[in-house]
């Protein structure tokens, strides 16, 4: 392992780049045996700056290899978010023997002799395998001079119409485009206008279809928005979705205007979009996010780099109490890197003395609690005798919480030492959680990942030690599994 690599806080099962400043997760595609993650990045420093496009491959989305950056900002200005697709069919004519990929993101500038920003969509493509890439001599091939924020291009193929389909973050709205050659676009519809959460400005959009329930034969479209950070909310910059029905040209929200679904209520999971050309023989629709908040992104103190991205996560529709909602649980690939796990089984909290466990730095804890007489019950984990996470459930209010205010260093930003809630209803008596803890963030799935709460942390020291606990009356643990993590960077 390199030095960079043993770094305090260094992520030791998340991806982060070697060095130097990265957000946003770009032209997320899977093409010959490879998963790439393309990603804003900038070379030269540790906080935002004129972008370009850094790469890594995975064979399993767990272990990736970094490789020289794919795209630099050019004549057109600084290269934005945006998606990559693989051209099967040669629509765009780029690739004369065999299919190759296609990026298709924001060109970044200003209106020439001023100062208002300049947002238009381009192309470039690769025919090795995403290792070089050519900048489309047309580019760029969509602009609106009437639209300021006009960027972060989702593309699909849409086999129904056999048209290439973008969604284009505009504005508070979402703009949904069609093309046959990726080259020329026509205006299809716009998404949005009052539905949603429009406390930020919107960004990187996504939109897929989802089986119900593990039903292939019942599905439904899922769009995500990203929201901006706004100072007059305290969440900063979050992810809501909708879900309806798509007709190629048009998206249906299946729920009131007034709606808000959230896809995490940590505060740090932003910019999230999918993986396109996952094979169909493997069919799962498979997210990543960036592991941060603008409120702060900026400011978190670690040293020669700066972010990383959530674990890759397979997304589900299934039908609650309150409708049809987005499950996610990280990939199966993350079994490559479990140990042996320890296991216990009814463990009796009586309200008093927490009941300890020695646990590693990187562990996945797997736990389900049985609600007795106990108004609240949880763990916190121990990173030193002054440093706590700690996960509650309050049973009376039927809320998970994640509470990061003693968790370590938070004195970079007022918003960071925080307490994160989540309405999450009991399964009969039960609630069980899956939680994963790396060196500097806690990622949450409770009740079989309908709920997520994705949060940084920045203890002084590694956590050893994990406590549980009930308050004001027992609960009972029906099951405990503790298993260690191994680094990503070790091999």
């Amino acid at each position: 392992m390199t030095v960079q690599y043993k770094e305090k806080h260094r992520p030791q099962f998340h991806f982060s780049p070697k060095e130097k400043w990265m957000n946003d997760p770009n032209g997320l595609v899977f093409f010959n045996g490879e998963y790439h993650l393309f990603y804003q990045y900038h070379p030269h420093g540790t906080t935002w700056g004129p972008m370009h496009w850094g790469h890594a491959v995975s064979k399993d989305m767990v272990h990736w290899e970094e490789l020289p950056i794919a795209l630099y900002p050019d004549e057109h200005g600084a290269v934005f978010s945006g998606s990559a697709v693989v051209d099967w069919n040669n629509t765009t004519g780029f690739f004369e023997n065999s299919p190759g990929l296609v990026a298709i993101f924001t060109h970044a500038d200003n209106y020439p002799g001023t100062e208002r920003p300049r947002q238009r969509q381009s192309l470039a493509y690769s025919k090795d395998d995403g290792r070089t890439w050519v900048t489309y001599e047309g580019n760029p091939v969509l602009s609106d001079v009437d639209i300021t924020d006009y960027r972060d291009p989702k593309v699909f193929w849409h086999e129904e119409s056999n048209k290439w389909v973008m969604v284009l973050a505009t504005g508070q709205t979402v703009t949904i485009y069609t093309s046959h050659n990726l080259k020329e676009w026509e205006f299809a519809s716009l998404f949005g206008m009052n539905e949603g959460s429009h406390d930020g400005v919107w960004e990187c959009p996504d939109l897929f279809q989802l089986p119900i329930d593990g039903n292939q034969g019942n599905k439904k479209w899922v769009m995500l928005v990203s929201i901006g950070d706004n100072p007059k909310f305290k969440e900063g910059s979050r992810t809501q979705y909708f879900i309806g029905d798509f007709d190629g040209t048009t998206f249906l929200n299946q729920h009131s205007e007034e709606t808000v679904l959230w896809l995490d209520y940590g505060r740090d999971n932003y910019a999230g979009v999918s993986w396109s050309d996952i094979p169909q023989e493997d069919g799962r629709r498979i997210y990543i996010g960036w592991m941060s908040n603008w409120r702060y992104a900026n400011q978190v103190p670690t040293k020669e780099w700066r972010s990383a991205m959530t674990l890759p996560r397979e997304l589900s529709l299934t039908t609650t109490s309150t409708g049809l909602r987005i499950v996610q649980l990280p990939v199966a690939e993350i079994n490559g890197i479990r140990g042996g796990a320890e296991t216990f089984r009814n463990i009796a909290l009586d309200g008093k003395e927490p009941i300890s466990y020695k646990i590693s730095e990187l562990t996945e804890i797997e736990i389900e609690f049985e609600k007795e007489t106990a108004e609240t019950f949880g763990l916190s984990i121990l990173h030193s005798k002054k440093e706590k996470t700690t996960i509650s459930y309050d049973a009376v209010k039927e809320v998970l919480i994640v509470d990061r205010t003693a968790a370590g260093d938070n004195s970079f930003s007022e918003s960071f030492a925080t307490i994160q809630e989540a309405p999450l209803n009991m399964e009969g008596k039960t609630i069980n959680l899956q939680v994963f803890l790396d060196a500097s963030s806690i990622e949450v799935f409770a009740n079989n990942g309908r709920i997520a709460v994705t949060s940084l942390l920045f203890p002084h020291e590694k956590a050893d030690k994990m406590n549980l606990f009930s308050k004001e009356g027992t609960a009972n643990i029906r099951q405990l599994a503790l298993t260690p993590l191994k680094s990503i960077w070790s091999e």
